[in-house]
This record gives C-alpha cells, structure tokens and sequence, in this order.
C-alpha cells in the first residue's frame, strides 16, 4: 500500500488515531477498505491502484474534499469568491474597512458595517476600502450595508444612491419589514440581457432575514407600484423594470438564527428548512430563470456549527459575533476582551437602543459588563412613569450617578441637540408626550453605551454594550489553548478558513460514518491551525 498514515506503517489505517488523522487529510482521496473478510474497516490513499489479490478489499472510494466545495458553486462564480463564507455587517463600523479588505484577499465577502453611520462616514469606509485594495477593488469580492431607517428615509435613500455612483456591487440589506424604494432601486439598478438571451445583475443583494414574511418580500419580484414610481421619478429605466418584474428581488438570501444584536432567537435547524421550503414554492410559483442561494447565519463558532448548516442546505455562511472579536474589529480592545473571556451562557437580551418604546430588545454579552440589567431598569422605570419628573428621588440620583453621570437636565439637552439637528420631529412630540421626552433621554445611555465599546472609553467598561450571541463562548471554548485563543491572534481570514477547514473535517467524517466506518470522537475535533 505504501507509506502514508502518521505512524509510518505501509499498511492501512486502521487505528482511532490514525483514522482520525487520515480524515482530517481532506485534500486526499481515500479508498474505504477492510482488513480480510471478516475484518476491520480501514482507510487507504488512493495513491495508485491496489494490487491484484491484496488482502485489502475496496469496499468504497470518497474523493477529495475541500472548503471551497462546501456550499453552492454557484456563490463563488456569481461572486467571484473562493470560499463560501461572508463576513457579516456590523453596525457602527464595527465591520471596518480594514475587516473588508481582508476578507476580500482572503477569497471571502465582506461587508462593511454602513449601519449606524453618517453618509459621510460611510463615503470614507468605502474609499478606504478602494485604498486597501487598490487595483483589486473592482476585481475582489467586498460590499457594505444598507440597513432598514423607516425614521430616516432620506438617510437611506442618500446611501443607496451613493452605493450605485461608488460601484458598491454588493450591498447587505438588513433589519427591513417592508420594501423602501431604496432597497427596490439598487437591486434592479443595471439589470441587462447579454448576447445569449441571459439576465445580468450589476447589483447582488444579499437580504438578511429571520421571519418568513420578510423573506418573501425578497424572494417575490418587487412590486408593480414600486418600480412604476421609480421610473416616474427618474430612477429606473422601463427596461431595468421589466426584468426585475421577473425576478426575485434578492437571490442570495441569509437566515439569521440566534444571533447578536437584533434577533428572533430561533434555531438554525428550524428556521433555515423553513425558509428553503419557502424558497422552493416561491421559485416554482414564479418561474425564476436560475435558482436563489440561502445562506445561514447565526451561532455559527466551530466547525460543528458550520458544517450543520452546510449539511442542512445552506449555499453560504454568513458569521458575525466570531468577526467582532478580530483584530480588524471597529470594537475596541478592551472590548475584545471581554468577548475572549465569554462562555455559550454569557449573552443577555436587554432593550434595544434604537426601539426601545416598542419593548424590543437586543442580544448582549453579559460577563463583564452591567449594560443588560442597567437597560432592562430604564425600560422598567420609563413603563412605571408618567415622566422624568415622576421619578421618585432615589431612582433619579442614582441615575444620574452610576448610568449618566450627568443631571438629567444636562443630558436631556444633549439629546434635544442631537434631534433638533437630524429630526426636529422627535423634540416636538417630546413636548406634547413627557413620557417621549423620558425615552429619549433614557435612549442617550443606550445608544453611548455601544459607542463607549467601540471607543474603549477608559471608565465605562461596565457601561459597555457589545452585541453578540452564544456562539462566542462556544467559539472561546473550541480556540482554548490554540494559537486562535489569544484575542491579538484573531485575525478575519484565520477565523474564517480555520472553521471553513474544520466543517470539511467534520463533513467528511460524517460520510465515513455513513459508510460503516468506525469513526473515532476524535475525528470529530478539529483543532484550530495556521493555514494558508
């Protein structure tokens, strides 16, 4: 047979150790064989054929596997990716230029955390972005995001136009309930028929979903009123809205799980069957010309993980809390520490900063940080009370000397700077509705609190909102003790290729078991590597 498993022996592996290492060798087609009639079943490589007579029959041959080959082929044409993997938006920035390029080297997509930020601020990420790629911007996978503002309309539109002029090809769609024009004209925007009769994108869309109904929205052509509207302002050509009536809005489709920040919390394994089973009827019913890719995104931290959702149909996987960790990371330091330090328990839902009234809330790490209870006490006492004069004294001063840190008074006029300048609306209904002008002022902490992560604010650690789900403290647990474990380590593309690596090792030790092979637990276990 010849030399090939790690103890050196020319005869097949038979052993947990050795089988364990002939699996994790993923690039290496291996035959399945058997030691006599009765005997054993091994792995040997298939690197020539075996000798008439040898007392080791073939029972099957597995192929070579390799990470690229995970998810849909479609993805990496379309996309011009190597691998199957993106690397998610995360608002304020936290997804940083730096975060984008890399991934874009590295074969991957990243999009750049446009969320949260002003026009301006999301110009310069993506000349950033133009800058750290140079040459191999237009060639090199990359996106940002553009996210739901129904208070902002022009905000939103503002991006989406400045998507289209910058060449922006990929944009991430996030937290939408409805469709906005801005979201319909970018996607239909430079829509084409080539030579051979072919509909062509310009602009790929990838919508971040959780809820069916949102899903459809995405996976329909967008609607008949929408496109005329844009034509009649000037924004769409008739024959762009043609072709985008005959096809889904967005053909990359990413179900969001158990995620930080905003989250459903729905598991994986429920939702992603759900939403492929949507995909299926809807490509049926509409008679799409090519097939829509859904992605998974949401605790996704080991290689376990992802590989479930390969197996579980996902073309793409999209990761987030794991990239936030990074060295790349907007968040600061300090910040990323506190993530190293998370284990699977350590996440908390607490009010969400940018719908607090509504009762909505988001995923937060909870170890090392007082932001969940401290929000959970606002939303508390702004449901308890009328106004911010109806709080009684105790509660009063205690805010204002462990959250704010100011009076009231000082922060409520910090806050009327903020809206008079961007949306003069707020302050007038927070004069006629005291118990408005009480969640405005209660929203000041909880839209600094996220702030004060990113910059590291010295003094402000407990204050700290850091969005992330489960999967850090189960991505912790599988780094412990690797040159992945130290939180300057963490680098975007190892992150990535070392979970992209380890799901091949897990996928095809999954395929040896169903061959009848004795599949040692360790097989299972792939530790984290330099790869290259």
């Amino acid at each position: 047979m010849g030399a090939w498993n790690p103890t050196g022996s020319t005869t097949p592996a038979f052993g947990p150790a050795e089988l364990a290492a002939a699996i994790a060798r993923v690039r290496e087609p291996v035959h399945v064989v058997r030691d006599g009639p009765q005997g054993p079943v091994g792995l040997a490589p298939v690197t020539g054929p075996l000798a008439p007579g040898d007392r080791y029959p073939v029972l099957a041959t597995l192929p070579a596997m390799y990470p690229e080959w995970l998810g849909d082929r479609s993805f990496g044409e379309v996309h011009r990716a190597r691998f199957p993997y993106v690397v998610g938006a995360m608002a304020n920035g936290i997804s940083t230029a730096e975060m984008v390029a890399s991934a874009a080297r590295a074969g991957l997509i990243g999009f750049f955390g446009a969320g949260g930020l002003e026009l301006e601020q999301v110009e310069l990420g993506l000349s950033r972005i133009g800058e750290a790629l140079g040459a191999d911007a237009d060639r090199l996978p990359w996106g940002s995001n553009l996210i739901f503002s129904p208070g902002e309309p022009e905000l939103e539109e503002a991006v989406a136009d400045l998507y289209l002029r910058r060449g922006v090809h990929r944009v991430s769609a996030s937290a939408y309930m409805r469709l906005t024009p801005a979201v319909v004209r970018y996607a239909a925007s430079g829509l084409s028929v080539d030579p051979s009769g072919t509909i062509r994108r310009r602009n790929h869309l990838f919508a971040k979903v959780s809820r069916e109904e949102v899903a459809r929205l995405f996976l329909s052509p967008p609607p008949a009123e929408l496109l005329e509207a844009l034509i009649g302002r000037g924004e769409l050509g008739r024959e762009e809205a043609s072709l985008a009536a005959g096809l889904p809005l967005a053909e990359d489709i990413t179900v969001e799980a158990d995620s930080g920040g905003h989250t459903d919390n729905r598991p994986l394994t429920v939702i992603l069957p759900s939403m492929t089973g949507l995909r299926d009827r809807l490509e049926a019913e509409h008679g799409y010309p090519r097939p829509v890719r859904v992605g998974a995104a949401g605790g996704l931290g080991t290689p376990g993980g992802v590989a479930a959702a390969f197996a579980a149909g996902a073309a793409y996987v999209l990761t987030g809390t794991v990239n936030q960790a990074a060295v790349e990371s907007g968040l600061s330091a300090a910040g990323r520490a506190l993530l190293a330090q998370a284990g699977v328990a350590d996440v908390s839902m607490a009010p969400s900063p940018d719908m607090f009234e509504l009762g909505v809330k988001v995923q937060v790490l909870r170890r090392g940080t007082l932001f969940a209870p401290r929000a959970a006490r606002l939303y508390e006492l702004y449901t308890a009370h009328e106004s911010l004069e109806a709080l009684p004294e105790a509660e009063r001063r205690r805010l204002e000397r462990d959250l704010f840190r100011a009076s009231l008074e000082q922060v409520w006029d910090e806050t009327r700077a903020y809206f008079e300048a961007r949306r003069p609306e707020e302050i007038e209904r927070a004069a006629r509705e005291p118990r408005h002008r009480m969640a405005l002022v209660f929203r000041w902490y909880l839209g600094r609190s996220s702030h004060w992560a990113i910059a590291g604010d010295p003094g402000r650690e407990l204050d700290y909102q850091i969005w992330c789900g489960p999967a850090i403290g189960a991505f912790n647990a599988w780094t412990a003790g690797s040159f992945l474990g130290p939180p300057e380590a963490r680098t975007v593309d190892q992150i990535a290729r070392n979970l992209l690596e380890g799901a091949a090792v897990v996928t095809r030790a999954h395929q040896l078991r169903c061959y009848g092979v004795p599949v040692p637990a360790a097989a299972f276990d792939f530790r984290p590597r330099p790869l290259r």
